[in-house]
């Protein structure tokens, strides 16, 4: 008689955590823009950038972006509409995946890009100034 063999990925570079993090970040994606029936949700065309998953798995942080934000909703609506439907989005979760349990979920809206450019606009300054003080030093 045969038996089996099951082979299990064990990559610890790549932990249970993140696993679920990047579970949760796909589904939520498909979720947030097939699912959601607010009008404010589908104009903005969301993007969940990250997820950060506790390490009981009992809550995980959502980092999300809109793309095509608009002025009739702004970043703090936007992830208040999102809180809201909180509840609704982690039993989807529940339904498509067997977790012993689905994380609750907490908004948050990612301004790392926003950050980044401003970042390189005061280095683009500060490389402008420096340029112009060198060539006043060399006339």
């Amino acid at each position: 008689m045969m038996r089996r063999v099951r082979i299990i990925n064990r990559d610890r570079s790549f932990g249970r955590e993140e696993r679920v993090a990047e579970l949760i970040r796909k589904e939520l994606s498909t979720l947030i823009r097939l699912k959601m029936r607010d009008p404010r949700i589908e104009a903005q065309n969301v993007i969940v950038n990250d997820v950060r998953v506790t390490g009981d798995l009992s809550s995980a942080n959502v980092y999300i972006r809109a793309v095509d934000l608009d002025q009739t909703i702004d970043r703090e609506e936007l992830v208040q509409v999102l809180q809201r439907a909180a509840g609704f989005l982690r039993s989807e979760l529940a339904k498509r995946h067997s977790m012993r349990t689905t994380p609750a979920l907490q908004f948050h809206y990612d301004d790392v890009e926003d950050e980044g450019s401003h970042i390189d606009a005061l280095i683009d300054q500060a490389m402008a100034r420096e340029t112009s003080s060198v060539e006043t030093h060399c006339e």
